[in-house]
């Protein structure tokens, strides 16, 4: 049986590059290489790289990218569009949780849920930023973003699903909050690249900051700086508060 994140993207590719939450790109990736210093010598990982929007962006910047997706729809799409700037990324079809690189990277990207935090459990998820670190060379650095566990204890997780949605786009119905878990139970209601509304039950897993710096300090990762992250415009000078909906983490080894 399908997993909820496999059904998903079957055919949504073309559906998902048109929802608000795809739209800070270009900013995303501006942080992205004052990370990198603006070396264009990188070579780069893009793990859950979609329709692989930051792939081919890094692309045109002049970087080397290799960009990961479980999703064939996803990364036919990804292909498509990077066929069309004119940019050559190597995407491949590959799980998260089973990467088959070795030390080959200088970063690791995995932006926007890019499959952490969307296994149904916490040792899938688990062996994804475990895959992630074997991929990196010896000081290879790692940026992600993951679900902020301290939003749903002061706020509403349904409420704030309702203040984003947009006429037209996908929308969560049905949240519950599991505070044992940490799991935002949810459904979501879109309509696919063929026009049909569909409705899947959807399980996302939210991290406490401490948890995340726990988990890569168990991974041999030297600093781990974790940072609020706002759509398309990711900073180190924005404290993780409550308020943000996801963290932004890097991590160097």
């Amino acid at each position: 049986m399908k997993q909820w994140y496999e059904a998903l993207f079957e055919n949504y590719a073309r559906a998902y590059d048109k929802e608000p939450f795809v739209q800070g790109t270009a900013g995303e990736c501006d942080f992205i290489e004052r990370e990198t210093g603006g070396d264009r010598s990188l070579r780069v990982l893009d793990i859950g790289c979609g329709t692989g929007r930051h792939s081919i962006e890094l692309a045109k910047r002049g970087y080397g990218v290799t960009g990961v997706d479980l999703s064939a729809n996803q990364l036919e799409r990804a292909k498509a569009k990077a066929l069309e700037a004119g940019v050559a990324v190597d995407f491949r079809k590959q799980d998260a949780r089973a990467l088959t690189f070795s030390g080959e990277f200088d970063l690791a990207v995995m932006l926007c849920e890019g499959g952490f935090s969307l296994m149904e459990t916490d040792e899938m998820n688990f062996e994804i930023l475990r895959n992630a670190t074997k991929a990196l060379k010896d000081d290879g650095k790692f940026i992600f973003t993951a679900l902020n566990g301290l939003f749903p204890l002061f706020n509403s997780v349904r409420e704030f699903y309702e203040s984003a949605q947009k006429e037209g786009h996908s929308r969560c119905k049905d949240c519950s909050f599991d505070l044992m878990t940490f799991r935002d139970h949810n459904t979501t209601v879109f309509e696919d690249d063929s026009g049909r509304k569909r409705e899947l039950k959807c399980d996302e897993r939210y991290y406490a900051p401490s948890e995340i710096t726990w988990l890569l300090k168990t991974l041999g990762y030297r600093t781990i700086d974790i940072f609020g992250a706002k759509l398309g415009a990711y900073s180190r000078n924005d404290k993780l508060t409550t308020s943000d909906f996801e963290m932004l983490v890097v991590a160097e080894k």
